[in-house]
């Protein structure tokens, strides 16, 4: 396991969250639950980044329409070995992403907007 491995999940509960966890526990990464109040937190701050500061409001918007993961520090045959025990397990999430310079100050409900449109565009 590479320091600092971690998964965000939202509205990843029930059995699908708990498949998810398992495979993610069994593989050496922290999960982090991420609940709506802080959708609009910076992804960064939420993956355990210091530098990236929390925002005071609270989100009390809508729930995310659909799941989202997002990954910090995993990447090439790692990353590949959990989405194929995702697909072994039949737990596939849509809307995934991995943490990058690019994204670490978007808040959750950005990068969700974002995943979305790429998510439709692949799909069009």
């Amino acid at each position: 396991m590479a320091a600092g491995e971690v998964v965000l999940m939202y509205r990843l509960e029930g059995d699908r969250g708990r498949k998810l966890k398992m495979i993610f526990v069994q593989n050496g990464l922290r999960i982090r639950q991420i609940p709506r109040e802080e959708y609009n937190q910076p992804i960064g701050a939420l993956a355990g980044i210091k530098e990236i500061p929390r925002v005071e409001e609270v989100y009390d918007g809508d729930e995310l329409a659909e799941e989202m993961m997002v990954f910090r520090g995993v990447y090439g045959k790692r990353l590949d070995l959990l989405l194929a025990q995702m697909r072994k397990n039949k737990v596939a999430v849509n809307l995934k992403a991995i943490l990058t310079e690019h994204n670490v100050g978007w808040s959750g409900l950005q990068l969700y907007e974002e995943l979305k449109k790429e998510h439709e565009q692949m799909h069009s």
